[in-house]
């Protein structure tokens, strides 16, 4: 499937597909938590929240590698990643 530049995702699901990613790359949850400083009962607790939303869309922006190969994965460019982490962290 061509990856299309116009199609915004919007925060929750790309979050949600981002924790996803993390469920399957155990060693990457784990750096999540301890940068997110979330035991495991703290994580179950927040999934679905604005914060836990905003916090997985940070830690994939700030961190290159996890952010390229969650792109490749998921079909999405890194700056339509991007944008919407600029929606969420706007300048001013």
């Amino acid at each position: 499937m061509p990856r299309s530049e116009r199609a915004e995702p919007s925060v929750a699901p790309l979050a949600g597909s981002c924790l996803g990613y993390l469920a399957e790359h155990p060693e990457e949850l784990l750096a999540f938590m301890q940068y997110a400083g979330l035991d495991p009962d703290a994580l179950r607790n927040s999934v679905g929240s604005p914060a836990l939303q905003h916090g997985l869309i940070d830690y994939f922006a700030s961190n290159e590698p996890i952010l390229l190969a969650f792109c490749a994965n998921a079909g999405l460019s890194p700056e339509q990643f991007m944008r919407v982490w600029h929606r969420l962290n706007p300048a001013g």
